[in-house]
């Protein structure tokens, strides 16, 4: 009999052989329940094969059901994982399926089916089983002031530049306010360029082909900011001394073949 110690660190912990089987198949299910959602919305495949689609959705919907609860019944505190951002992700996978069978009649038929469409988040699942999105959000919490200064600043930029064309255009040629202005210099700094607002002056082309230089230099700020804290967080690593892994230096156990971790010094003190 499994004790809910070992549970937990099955569900709970991938850094163990057996958690990440565990996180192995649970991925390939999200993966194909999504794919199954994604296929269903086509009419032409819905029309065709409509019950099996339902009978794979009841199964993936009870099959992340147990999920949960299994979950619930195994968290030490189970009020937090419930209350948890991931909590709330895993009911949200399931609830739409159960919320379903309670919309009766022809005029709810397009809640049931934007209550179908609901089931997509489980997508946000596949990132508590990836250990570099886990990295990733550890950078961009690091970096999230300087992030934010940066778009602080990159926001007086553009009300500036929109400020600027909506005196030089004088009103015309679009740039009939300034927060159409603003519009303006937000999709020609990002590059994006969608052409329903365009200069006709000559200073205003000029201070276009400034916006769409500084853009380039503008969007390279944000990916090194992330990239050096992302460097950061590889620099310590838990070398296993059974098979020599490398694992992160939050892991208390191998990736690969479950050895214990929790008296391993980090790889760079090593």
């Amino acid at each position: 009999m499994i004790s809910k110690k070992d549970l937990y660190k099955i569900v709970f912990e991938s850094d163990t052989k057996a958690g990440r089987q565990f996180d192995v198949f649970l991925l390939w299910s999200i993966l194909f329940s999504i794919l199954v959602t994604i296929l269903d919305s086509i009419p032409s495949l819905n029309q065709s094969f409509k019950l099996g689609f339902n009978v794979i959705e009841w199964f993936f919907t009870i099959l992340f059901t147990i999920e949960y609860l299994l979950r619930i019944y195994i968290s030490p505190k189970p009020s937090r994982y419930i209350i948890s951002f991931w909590g709330f992700v895993d009911l949200f996978s399931i609830l739409p399926t159960y919320l379903s069978l309670f919309a009766y009649g022809y005029h709810y038929l397009l809640v049931v089916r934007i209550l179908r469409l609901l089931r997509v988040f489980r997508i946000l699942k596949l990132a508590r089983f990836n250990k570099e999105s886990i990295t990733l959000l550890k950078a961009l919490k690091a970096s999230s002031y300087k992030i934010g200064i940066f778009l602080f600043s990159v926001l007086a930029i553009v009300v500036l530049l929109g400020t600027i064309m909506y005196v030089v255009e004088s009103g015309e040629n679009g740039f009939t306010s300034i927060p159409q202005s603003i519009y303006w210099a937000i999709i020609t700094v990002t590059t994006v360029g969608y052409g329903d607002i365009v200069p006709h002056t000559v200073l205003g082309k000029f201070i276009s082909s400034f916006a769409m230089i500084i853009g380039y230099a503008i969007i390279a700020v944000p990916t090194g900011i992330v990239t050096v804290e992302m460097a950061k967080s590889d620099e310590t690593k838990k070398l296993c001394p059974s098979c020599g892994n490398s694992n992160p230096v939050s892991s208390n156990f191998c990736s690969e073949c479950g050895a214990n971790l929790k008296e391993v010094n980090n790889g760079r003190d090593s």
